[in-house]
């Protein structure tokens, strides 16, 4: 099943049926529940349709997207052109569905045209969904004249409604729109009798809030908005953030795997309106609407930086003050507290590195001075004084960075970024006697991490000081990125032996050979879009372009891996985060233009 996907600070729509134009669900983002909510219909939650003579047409979709992010498709039928657009105007707290027929023919026509639904399921994801079967209902209200669907188990949750008609400005607003509804079951819809060349349109705004009042104006006011209003506002965003490079394939690849981790790797919860951070909004990722320090901060954020720095700058406020607690656990909810155990160096180090980039790109040094920035960058450094070596200056973790167990104690990947976060928190600490340790930190990697085999040195991937040690890498951790980290030099021939090694055809997870012969992991044993990003970021841009050509992604956006062969996506659709470090890579080496 192929989607197209869209959405906003607030709503996402992660699954529109590219077959027949369906929106499976709607998702949001809710703090008291520590994760997603989804609405869903057995068919479809909103499901366009058109009719000629009481005669339901077939859809066949032909799609567009505008500026990367806007979906909207054409149909064509017994000279009848129908269009559908959907919208998630930025700011908004709904989205907006405008829905045209066309009459192309020389004769008269009776149509009838709308979106049909049923309100099924409700749905809460964090990693695993679980539905909550109490409190759901509706009701006609006065606020949009029409129904409201509504969870109440007890208090109410939320609320979901559409208004397509405002008495109060009815000559402003006269849609001809109709409606009807059964249950949890509803048709919006327009009939009118189309003369040859004629068009009739019907825009239907949907709003989400915590009751019935919330949800039902927040349609409201898109209405009296009007269409164009939020549509031109939101074009407007996101054209003074989407990037131009000189190949128009690429722009729209960078541009939709940018969009798709700013609205999908972050978002504003319904119920208390925070900006926080997550792996993916949409449910179709396995492990989605939970934080790992790494992955929202290592890649999502370098792009989200580049385009919107002080919304990169909340972001920060969001991970120094909820998530600061608990930096380095494995994962957590959205509002900070442990979702998984497990201690991870890599992700102790993210939020120095996602700083410190934030600092050398705004020059806004006064961020982190604030004493909870302090505070939390003073826990960071007890936090690996606790895991380092009693005399040897290297740090453990405890799982790698696919979130696997590690087999040595000591990573080499992970020990260089302790050195680029030393380095850093040195500036940002105003310990200067940091250096030193950063210093000998790097000389105990090049002491107790390099290897030798048919006389060449490489970077170990693991060892245990005991003299054991792994040739391995990881994408979402890997040994390609330490000339990025600032480790070493591209030039360096330890370093040129250890990317020649994992990339050779004798290990096993290079997938050397093949159509896309990235790097893979026992995690996914396949080629991961991680490791194309490595790739780009690590001298080998035309290779990782030209495995990149062969792989449809997940419908345009970033997965976790893709079949050796046929590049499609075996693993981890949706990919939000791995989306960001996508589209940083592919600006960070292409050549932009203005």
């Amino acid at each position: 099943m192929a989607y197209q996907v869209t959405g906003n600070e607030f709503l996402s729509l992660p699954t529109i049926r590219e077959s027949d134009g369906a929106v499976e669900g709607i998702t949001f983002l809710y703090m008291q529940v520590k994760g997603l909510l989804e609405l869903r219909g057995n068919a479809g939650l909103i499901r366009p349709y058109w009719e000629l003579d009481e005669r339901r047409l077939p859809l066949r979709p032909v799609w567009s997207r505008a500026h990367c992010w806007i979906p909207s498709f054409t149909a064509e039928e017994q000279e009848l052109r129908f269009s559908c657009t959907y919208l998630t105007p930025v700011g908004e707290r709904g989205l907006i569905l405008r829905l045209t027929v066309q009459n192309l023919g020389s004769a008269a026509r009776a149509v009838r045209f709308g979106t049909e639904g049923e309100w099924a399921h409700t749905l809460h994801e964090i990693n695993e969904t679980t539905e909550l079967t109490e409190g759901r209902e509706v009701y006609e209200s006065g606020w949009n004249h029409m129904f409201i669907f509504s969870q109440k188990p007890g208090l109410p949750l939320f609320a979901f409604a559409p208004c397509i008609s405002d008495p109060q400005q009815f000559a402003e607003i006269d849609q001809q729109g109709q409606w009807s509804q059964k249950g949890f079951s509803y048709d919006i819809f327009r009939q009118t009798i189309l003369q040859p060349g004629e068009q009739a349109m019907l825009d239907i705004p949907w709003g989400v809030g915590y009751d019935g009042v919330a949800a039902s104006t927040s349609a409201k006011e898109l209405l009296r908005q009007g269409f164009e209003t939020v549509y031109d506002r939101t074009v407007r965003w996101l054209s003074a953030r989407e990037k131009h490079l000189a190949d128009p394939k690429l722009t729209e690849l960078l541009n939709t795997n940018l969009f798709f981790a700013f609205f999908y790797a972050s978002g504003r919860t319904v119920d208390t309106e925070e900006l926080c951070l997550m792996t993916s909004r949409s449910p179709r990722y396995y492990v989605s609407a939970a934080y790992w320090d790494r992955d929202s901060l290592l890649w999502a954020f370098p792009a989200i930086l580049a385009v919107d720095s002080a919304y990169a700058r909340e972001i920060l406020t969001y991970v120094f003050r909820r998530q600061a607690r608990n930096f380095g656990v494995h994962s957590r909810f959205i509002d900070g507290t442990m979702l998984e155990p497990g201690f991870e160096l890599d992700e102790l180090c993210a939020p120095v590195v996602a700083l410190n980039r934030y600092m050398e790109q705004t020059g806004d040094e006064a961020f982190s001075k604030h004493p909870f920035v302090q505070e939390a960058l003073q826990m960071i450094l007890c936090r690996l004084r606790e895991k380092r070596h009693p005399s040897i200056p290297l740090y453990e973790t405890f799982l790698q960075p696919t979130d696997d167990m590690h087999n040595y104690l000591y990573l080499t990947y992970d020990n260089a970024l302790v050195c680029y976060a030393l380095k850093a928190l040195a500036k940002l600490l105003d310990r200067p006697e940091l250096m030193d340790e950063t210093d000998k930190t790097r000389q105990a990697i090049y002491e107790h991490c390099v290897k030798e085999q048919n006389h060449k040195r490489f970077f170990a991937w693991s060892v245990d000081l005991n003299g054991h040690y792994d040739i391995y890498d990881e994408p979402p951790g890997s040994l390609l990125l330490l000339p990025f980290y600032g480790f070493c030099e591209a030039e360096d021939p330890i370093w040129q032996n250890t990317a020649a090694m994992i990339r050779d055809e004798s290990y096993a997870l290079s997938f050397a050979g093949h159509p896309i012969a990235e790097i893979g992991c026992k995690h996914a044993p396949h080629p991961w879009i991680l490791s194309i990003c490595n790739s780009l970021l690590s001298g080998h841009a035309d290779s990782a372009l030209l495995h990149l050509s062969r792989t449809p992604l997940d419908n345009g956006v970033a997965c976790e891996s893709v079949n050796e062969d046929t590049g499609l996506c075996e693993t981890g659709e949706a990919f939000a985060t791995c989306a960001g470090f996508l589209s940083y890579a592919l600006y960070t080496v292409c050549s932009p233009v203005d």
